[in-house]
């Protein structure tokens, strides 16, 4: 809700018959919100009011309010509620969001929740409790209409009305046969027109776009992204219809990987959660510095091997900084690129080998203009053109084989079935770090005749 004033003088007014205990006036005006504002508000609210919201609200009203708050922040809002109480909050709610949330909580609390529940609800839960997380099973509903295909359009509609109030999208209605395997799908408008009298069989579509209940949720994710589908049907392996996969829980899957990927690519695993205290968020940081921190001790005992070169040619040293930074830099670079493209799925095995004979050329041509420029800034600076070619030279080396391991490294953990997100920046940085010292001091040590003389 965006902060105008005549919207700040109505939440005051919320506020205000909250605190007053003016029930009939805060329903009326609290239900006047958008879900989203609704949740917006309780979270702003302190426990004691927010014990009073769950008084003032049905189990229904609150449901509502859940589906509309983050998935890690809804744990501590259940915990303080009522058992009774929060187990009919978790029966309003749809299937799968019910599901997330008790994926969250300690098991004990999920069993004693369950148990409260009516038999019914609890069933519908329990089904899709026990499938992998984040995979297709984990993130569908089994609230969807259903249709047999020997149904007529008439006694289509009337199942149609009687489920419709609680499934979670009529856009799309699957037909199923006498076995409920799934056999075509119909569209909402398609039944609208049929004839009272038509099979449903003879006017659904026979061709099926389905997921399998372990297909990982970023398959599914891209799957509904390439075909502009708002569901998916689930299928087992004998094509028995389990329930259906919803834009709005793609939406979710994709922002959840997309925090994944983020975290691996910056080496942390944090990300999103700025209510963690410093010491648990040191803890989650510390093994990946402390792996960093010995290929760090990798890179300076490289650069100790070359002790001899730097006695004599010291001004070397100056210019560590700078190869190991474009390195880094370039690297980083196409990291980014080659990752994005593996989780977007752009990239197929002919496109992966374009892309790697893409960075080649792009570190190629990156590496000469800045070979180029660097050796005539030093000459210019310096006086000395030899040292000014052996940087040139090492610059264009550096981001030539660095801009090639930046794309490399995310395909070849592609390959052996490891998340490319996981060759981070960091990572790269620091082995990109180590090639740069050694194609530096190498061409060094090849130069130190000239270097000495000049």
């Amino acid at each position: 809700m965006e902060n105008t004033n005549e919207q700040i003088e109505h939440l005051v007014v919320i506020k205000t018959a909250l605190v007053n205990e003016d029930i009939d006036e805060f329903r009326t005006e609290f239900l006047s919100l958008h879900p989203y504002d609704q949740a917006q508000f309780f979270m702003e609210q302190s426990r004691e009011l927010r014990l009073k919201i769950y008084a003032y609200l049905s189990p229904e009203e609150t449901a509502e309010i859940m589906e509309n708050i983050e998935l890690e922040d809804t744990e501590p809002f259940f915990s303080e509620m009522d058992p009774r109480f929060a187990a009919m909050v978790f029966a309003e709610m749809s299937t799968d969001d019910a599901v997330d949330i008790l994926n969250e909580l300690e098991k004990d609390k999920v069993a004693s929740f369950l148990t409260i529940m009516n038999n019914e609800d609890a069933e519908e839960i329990k089904q899709l409790l026990h499938y992998e997380e984040k995979t297709a099973g984990s993130i569908m509903t089994t609230e969807f209409v259903a249709l047999y295909k020997t149904y007529t359009a008439k006694q289509a509609m009337q199942h149609l009305k009687m489920e419709a109030p609680d499934a979670e999208t009529i856009y799309y209605l699957y037909v199923i046969d006498e076995d409920k395997r799934l056999v075509g799908v119909l569209s909402l408008r398609d039944l609208i027109i049929a004839d009272d009298d038509t099979l449903i069989e003879e006017v659904m579509g026979e061709k099926i776009v389905s997921v399998s209940v372990a297909l990982d949720q970023e398959e599914v994710a891209q799957m509904m992204r390439d075909y502009d589908f708002l569901a998916v049907p689930v299928v087992d392996f004998q094509q028995h219809l389990l329930g259906i996969i919803t834009v709005d829980d793609i939406l979710d899957v994709m922002e959840e990987e997309a925090d994944d990927d983020y975290s691996k690519f910056a080496a942390v695993s944090d990300v999103g959660r700025p209510d963690e205290n410093a010491l648990v968020s040191a803890k989650k940081r510390l093994p990946w510095l402390i792996i960093l921190l010995f290929l760090g001790l990798l890179t300076a005992s490289l650069i100790g091997r070359f002790e001899e070169t730097l006695e004599v040619v010291p001004f070397l040293a100056i210019f560590i900084p700078l190869i190991a930074g474009m390195a880094g830099n370039t690297g980083t670079q196409a990291l980014a690129v080659a990752v994005r493209g593996l989780a977007t799925g752009e990239y197929g095995e002919q496109g992966k080998v374009k892309l790697i004979l893409r960075e080649a050329g792009t570190g190629f041509i990156t590496g000469t203009v800045c070979g180029v420029v660097i050796t005539v800034v030093i000459y210019l600076w310096k006086g000395e053109i030899f040292l000014g070619i052996l940087v040139g030279l090492s610059i264009m080396a550096t981001l030539i084989v660095a801009t090639l391991a930046g794309s490399l490294v995310p395909i070849l953990m592609d390959k052996l079935k490891i998340d490319p997100a996981v060759a981070s920046g960091p990572f790269i940085t620091t082995i990109n770090d180590i090639i740069s010292i050694l194609i530096y001091f190498g061409m060094a040590t090849v130069f130190m005749d000239l270097l000495i003389a000049n």
